[in-house]
């Protein structure tokens, strides 16, 4: 049986995944021809970008844990991605067993793989819905059940919202979920940056042009605004493999130069 022929129902074989090309570059096999070209031609221009994509997870991981440890049991992962070990409830669960946890994509495949991986999670959903619409993930039935909001929460929006372009208003998207969250509640963003190699830039733009996959490099001073009402912890806004308030025992090597594509991220906590 062909690739092709292996495609599941809703999915358009000639259209690049930003989650597929993702899972791609972190060495996974749920991905198809399209987005692996994506890929390839990133990686011709930018070779270091798997060490990146490897830096980013990394990162959602270490925040995570760091906040679960602090005490937050409650988190929505938006644009999640395909489930790669460990999950954010898995990571969580080290120090919160009860925590809760809600899984938002747009993508079919991943929500799939979320549905096998969740069967027996009754406090861990996923919901197949699009970051572009919260007040549909807001008011999506798994979301009222599961998340508290007069409680604190944790909103990860990790490596997507680089895909959603000016007209479609991250900051407003930004505030839908701010609005609702409780004091002590954090935000979580990882982003792709304007000051990426050039080159890097313009073979993603010509590989994605058009579709969901296609990115919208930002500045530092744009990614800081979509902090507005959150204070940063940590380091700040920084590149994700120097995103750090730990030990140092297993985590990515700092690379020797500015990586050509280049992802920074923060956290922050909301005061009031």
């Amino acid at each position: 049986m062909s690739e092709l022929e292996r495609v599941p129902p809703g999915i358009d074989p000639y259209v690049p995944s930003s989650a597929r090309v993702y899972d791609y570059l972190l060495g996974g096999k749920d991905n198809l021809g399209v987005d692996r070209e994506v890929a390839e031609r990133l990686l011709a221009v930018a070779p270091d970008s798997r060490l990146v994509a490897r830096a980013n997870r990394q990162f959602q991981v270490e925040v995570v844990g760091q906040l679960s440890e602090q005490g937050i049991r409650q988190y929505i992962d938006l644009g999640t991605g395909i489930p790669t070990y460990p999950n954010v409830h898995e990571v969580a669960r080290k120090a919160r067993p009860d925590v809760r946890a809600i899984y938002v994509d747009n993508d079919p495949v991943v929500y799939m793989h979320a549905q096998v991986m969740l069967t027996d999670s009754p406090t861990v959903a996923g919901v197949h819905a699009d970051l572009r619409r919260p007040a549909d993930i807001l008011g999506h039935p798994d979301v009222v059940e599961l998340i508290d909001f007069t409680e604190p929460v944790c909103v990860l929006m990790v490596g997507v919202l680089h895909f959603i372009m000016d007209e479609e208003d991250p900051a407003g998207i930004v505030a839908a979920f701010r609005e609702r969250m409780a004091p002590g509640s954090h935000l979580v963003i990882s982003h792709a940056m304007a000051d990426s190699d050039p080159e890097a830039i313009a073979q993603l733009a010509a590989a994605t042009a058009g579709s969901p996959a296609q990115p919208r490099f930002r500045t530092r001073d744009e990614v800081l605004a979509l902090f507005d009402g959150f204070e940063l912890i940590g380091p700040g806004l920084v590149p994700v493999q120097d995103w750090h308030v730990g030990p140092d025992d297993g985590r990515i090597p700092l690379l020797d130069a500015p990586p050509k594509l280049r992802i920074e991220g923060a956290a922050g906590r909301l005061t009031a």
